[in-house]
């Protein structure tokens, strides 16, 4: 690593926000020694509570997400907000970057902001996105909220990074609840009626319940997943006591987190983010829901999952990289693609050829590699 970037992993440790946010624009930008910079960040993280805020478009995520900043600071805690905004197809970067609905915390050097774009991934979150949780994390942020861009059933990706996710359903849904049914509601830790105070709430309330309850039986909510191997354990949801703003199903949550065995049941909560309403209870249930995860013992395993999907992904961006400059050396895909088109060879042809010094490679590293463990045992 180069002596700049040493001073900046320095600096940024330290606690001051303008390396935070040099070192989180090395990351987007994907710079020279990012890499290295983000490998040193490893040894300093593991003590945030890293929370993910998603959902459909217009359900209020920004508002929401501004008050949960305050309230978290008014606790005496400093948090890190990276809000990921769809991409501008120009210039690739975060369309939304003012960021112009979170203004209760302008202003606060403990609530640090940072606009990124989704880069065109499905999931809604950059490649980046972890990397950037990871400074935030380093920098001694108690709290890290993601807020992603809202695109439906692809926001899925955002468990891989954040430790609980709160999913916003605004109320009147109606059958957008069932089409999002297998995909995005499935990934909530905890449900969020925001807008509570519109008509239509209760119904949207009853909806979710009647779906958690229907989950129960194997599929949404429980059996496997996100929410644990068994969701039949959880004690029943009591409609009545969600039904006012601000309500929630804390009681099933908490008895939940006494039986190591249980699995998690989203608690559904109401909230009026622009009046402040029902932000404790939410945030209640986002401390019961990392109990829960400590108590269980499945933040290790959400952990050691996260890490392999992380191994995963440079692997591919690595190898994808290798084969770019292996095309170039071949006179580039389009000249390919024409061989292709001429009859001259096929796709699966190239591929072998390509991938053929690949595998040469490796196989050659583990022959090397059998004598010296046939040694060793």
């Amino acid at each position: 690593m180069s002596a700049a970037d040493d001073q900046l992993l320095e600096e940024l440790l330290a606690g001051k926000h303008r390396a935070l946010a040099r070192t989180i624009s090395k990351i987007e930008n994907r710079s020279p020694g990012y890499r290295d910079l983000v490998s040193k960040l490893y040894a300093h993280t593991g003590e945030a509570d890293v929370i993910g805020i998603t959902g459909s478009p217009g359900a209020g995520k920004s508002t929401l997400v501004d008050k949960l900043a305050e309230t978290y600071r008014e606790r005496g805690e400093t948090v890190g907000v990276i809000a990921i905004d769809p991409s501008s197809p120009f210039t690739g970067g975060a369309v939304l970057g003012d960021r112009i609905r979170m203004a209760s915390t302008v202003g606060d050097m403990d609530v640090f902001v940072r606009s990124m774009s989704a880069r065109g991934t499905l999931g809604g979150l950059s490649t980046a996105t972890a990397d950037a949780v990871k400074a935030m994390d380093a920098f001694g942020k108690d709290k890290i909220i993601i807020e992603t861009v809202g695109a439906g059933q692809n926001e899925i990706d955002i468990v891989r990074t954040a430790d609980t996710v709160g999913v916003l359903v605004p109320p009147g849904s109606g059958d957008s609840i069932q089409t999002l049914k297998a995909g995005i509601l499935e990934i909530a830790d905890v449900f969020v009626v925001n807008k509570a105070d519109r008509p239509g709430a209760d119904r949207t309330v009853k909806e979710l319940m009647e779906m958690i309850d229907l989950g129960e039986g194997g599929g949404f909510g429980g059996g496997s997943g996100h929410h644990g191997p068994d969701a039949t354990d959880h004690a029943t949801h009591d409609a009545g006591d969600a039904a006012d703003v601000g309500g929630s199903n804390a009681d099933s949550a908490d008895a939940d987190v006494s039986d190591g065995d249980a699995s998690w049941r989203p608690p559904i909560v109401e909230t009026v983010a622009t009046k402040g309403e029902g932000i404790d209870e939410l945030l209640s249930e986002f401390a019961t829901h990392q109990t829960y995860l400590e108590e269980s013992g499945e933040q290790a395993e959400n952990a050691r999952q996260r890490y392999a999907e992380e191994i995963r992904t440079l692997l591919r961006e690595d190898v994808n990289a290798l084969l770019e400059e292996r095309l170039q050396d071949a006179g580039g895909v389009e000249a390919l693609a024409d061989a292709v088109r001429t009859g001259d060879t096929d796709p699966y042809t190239i591929a072998d050829d390509l991938l053929e010094p690949v595998e040469e490679c490796l196989e050659g590293l583990k022959t090397e590699e059998t004598p010296e463990t046939s040694s060793q045992s």
